[in-house]
């Protein structure tokens, strides 16, 4: 019988996960667990059945959209990292009021409804308070300023949360002091971020969102942290998880090579353009052929491999793509994917990893796009998921008797005998001999 359930928005979710997900206790001592949590706390998807597919989602993203008006306040901080310095900015959420009594200087070059923390501002920002805090990672080229970013952030910070975004090196306007830009892999902005975090707020609780590559990252730090992530709970939305698998899957057709790949690719040109003075002061840098370059793939080969060291794209995707450090996370953890997203493939999502980690949970649509998923009323589906989900975890859940719950956990047994899998590596670790 034909499936008419998209004529009335009807996508259908599914949820993938541990056979035995980590046990987890509410605050009023009730016993439950991470895939019960997500179930409870995700409402059924229902889209507009005028984007009746994952392209007509994807490409309505590209409509103007005012979104919720988050106001920010930005802080550019230092990195501390020994091999790459530089520096990067962080926006912080303020209120409506301080947001449009701040005044912008001229001189600042600042997306809409931010403006820079005053030297005396910052200096007066740590606080004892116990409100729960929102580290988000934005996509591709995007920033704090991307709506689908703002539409989850909205709920969350009028129930009182804080909330920040950790901007890529030279997106959302900010300027570069090194010839790098970000990167698929680059967990060491987020790192020194949520260590400042935890230094200025002592007393919130941590949780943290990715979107698509921010996602990418954000996968990767909780897997390189392990058992010492000090996020409570972390959510990963539209990741394409295993990039060369959606470097290949780009490339196999005509709208996937010349709207997507060359689409994102053009972002990219136009973020080199306003950063290639310092960009270029890497010598290995071809200037010419990073003009020439028209799709994502040709940009990354030009830009980011000689940057970084890659000897390819593909050598840079296997090493930077998360795929596998999903097997390293050790917090609640949940991902959101659609599988007719055509940037990140369902030919990456990584069905059996969830399988393998009780700590994560994975809800699939069957419809929705790449950071689409827009409801008939307006906004989007997979935004109103995220932050139920961090609700429920936030509000809900008692962490500190869930992680002494969780004690019993076999996944990490001590003792474990070679071979050994090192999932932020990808490599067997084997006796020398």
């Amino acid at each position: 019988m034909f499936d008419l359930s998209w004529v009335l928005g009807h996508a259908k979710t599914a949820y993938t996960h541990h056979t035995d997900p980590i046990p987890l206790e509410t605050k009023s001592g009730r016993k439950t667990h991470l895939a019960l949590v997500a179930h409870d706390s995700i409402p059924p998807c229902r889209l507009n059945p005028f984007l009746f597919n994952g392209h007509l989602q994807t490409m309505y993203t590209a409509r103007p959209d005012p979104g919720p008006p988050i106001h920010y306040k930005r802080k550019i901080l230092d990195s501390t990292h020994s091999v790459y310095p530089g520096q990067f900015a962080v926006d912080f959420v303020v209120s409506k009021e301080i947001g449009e009594s701040a005044t912008k200087s001229t001189s600042d070059n600042l997306p809409e409804r931010t403006t820079n923390f005053t030297p005396q501002e910052w200096s007066s920002i740590a606080s004892s308070d116990t409100a729960p805090m929102l580290i988000a990672l934005h996509g591709l080229t995007g920033g704090s300023h991307e709506v689908y970013l703002r539409e989850t952030l909205a709920p969350l910070t009028a129930a009182g949360w804080a909330a920040c975004v950790v901007n890529g090196r030279g997106c959302a306007l900010s300027k570069i002091t090194t010839p790098q830009l970000f990167n698929s892999r680059a967990t060491w902005d987020v790192r020194q971020t949520i260590i400042t975090l935890t230094e200025l707020f002592p007393n919130r609780p941590l949780y943290a969102v990715g979107f698509s590559l921010g996602a990418n990252i954000l996968t990767n730090y909780v897997g390189e942290e392990g058992s010492q992530c000090v996020l409570r709970a972390a959510v990963s939305c539209s990741n394409p998880w295993n990039l060369e698998v959606c470097n290949v899957e780009l490339q196999r057709t005509w709208i996937g090579l010349e709207i997507y790949a060359r689409t994102m690719g053009a972002n990219l040109k136009k973020l080199f353009e306003l950063h290639k003075e310092q960009i270029l002061q890497n010598g290995e840098i071809d200037r010419e052929k990073v003009e020439s370059s028209r799709y994502l793939h040709e940009f990354d080969r030009y830009v980011q491999c000689p940057t970084w060291g890659y000897p390819t794209e593909g050598a840079y995707y296997r090493d930077s793509q998360s795929v596998d450090a999903l097997l390293a996370v050790r917090i609640p953890f949940l991902g959101i994917n659609a599988e007719d997203d055509p940037i990140s493939s369902k030919a990456g999502i990584p069905y059996e990893e969830f399988k393998q980690n009780p700590y994560a949970v994975l809800c699939t649509t069957n419809w929705g796009g790449h950071l689409g998923s827009f409801q008939l009323g307006g906004g989007r589906w997979f935004a109103t998921a995220a932050s139920a989900f961090l609700s429920k975890m936030h509000n809900e859940i008692d962490h500190e008797a869930s992680r002494t719950e969780r004690k019993e956990t076999k996944i990490d047994a001590p003792g474990k005998k070679y071979p050994i899998y090192d999932p932020n590596h990808r490599r067997l670790i084997l006796p020398e001999a």
